[in-house]
């Protein structure tokens, strides 16, 4: 810049000298003129004239060429200001184009920032929910082990219920209850008696038989049997009894005269499929018995073996 004002100076001083110049010329040019007129010139001094003329057209030439390239210059000068102001111009919008992108280069940062650290927290509670699920896992494997042994439980015990039921179902159902005679007073007699219950009440699977006073075990298991008898006769009252031919209980009191007496006794007994359970009544015993039912015999089957 400082070389093309420097240019320009000096374009300017020539042109005001060439100014001057071209003044003094004419001026000379028209004093020639008058001393021609008055007086004849030689050949010498029209030659110089003659040099001179051809000079000074050639001098402004020139000097108008340099003008027309200051003016080009002028003119393409005040393009490149103007082309700087908009260089300079750019540059601000830039500027500002820079500023804003990094005010949202620290925003992105910022938000980065809280991403990150929300994404860490939701790792740590990732972190969390997974071991949750690992331990809830264990504990439905272990809910699942347990839920398979309690099926399996289940089943065995429907499975042992079923059996128990067939093995019910199967098992003769035995069992028993009578009473002695509408009559009144039995004996005394003068030898030993089969007690014959006249009165069943009861008597599922018939094993026993009211026209002998016999119980016949009709499987091996273990049986249970009551009786009760009553007495009010002065004198011995009781029963026996009788496993098949062997006496194996003896139950009796002796009443005095104006009493009465109740004697109820029980056993549990194994016997085989076909023993025999019968009561006997002693000789020179008594009992009693009417349609309040006072002398009784049951029995029933506890299970078989």
């Amino acid at each position: 810049m400082r070389v093309v004002d420097g240019l320009l100076l000096l374009l300017l001083a020539l042109s005001g000298s060439g100014a001057q110049g071209e003044g003094g010329g004419l001026g000379q040019v028209g004093e020639i003129s008058e001393f021609q007129e008055t007086a004849p010139r030689d050949a010498a001094e029209e030659s110089a004239e003659s040099t001179t003329e051809q000079t000074t057209p050639d001098i402004w030439a020139e000097v108008r060429a340099l003008r027309d390239m200051v003016v080009e210059l002028k003119v393409e000068l005040r393009n490149m200001e103007a082309r700087v102001k908009d260089s300079e111009s750019q540059v601000n919008d830039l500027k500002a184009e820079l500023m804003v992108t990094k005010v949202h280069v620290e925003l992105l940062q910022r938000e980065n920032s809280v991403q990150a650290t929300d994404l860490i927290s939701l790792g740590t509670r990732l972190t969390a929910t997974e071991s949750k699920t690992s331990d809830l896992e264990k504990v439905n494997a272990d809910l699942q082990t347990r839920l398979s042994s309690s099926e399996s439980e289940l089943l065995l015990s429907k499975s042992r219920i079923d059996q128990l039921e067939r093995e019910n179902a199967e098992r003769p159902k035995v069992a028993f209850y009578t009473a002695l005679t509408d009559a009144g007073t039995l004996g005394p007699y003068n030898t030993d008696i089969t007690l014959k219950y006249s009165k069943v009440f009861t008597n599922i699977g018939n094993a026993y038989n009211p026209a002998t006073g016999f119980f016949t075990a009709p499987v091996k298991g273990v049986y249970y049997f009551q009786f009760t008898v009553f007495g009010h006769l002065q004198g011995y009252m009781g029963v026996q009894l009788y496993k098949n031919n062997r006496r194996i209980m003896y139950n009796d009191e002796w009443i005095r005269e104006g009493h009465s007496y109740y004697l109820t006794n029980s056993v549990v007994s194994e016997l085989m499929a076909g023993d025999e359970i019968h009561l006997v009544l002693p000789s020179s015993y008594s009992l009693y018995d009417n349609a309040n039912n006072h002398s009784t015999f049951s029995g029933s089957l506890l299970f078989t073996l």
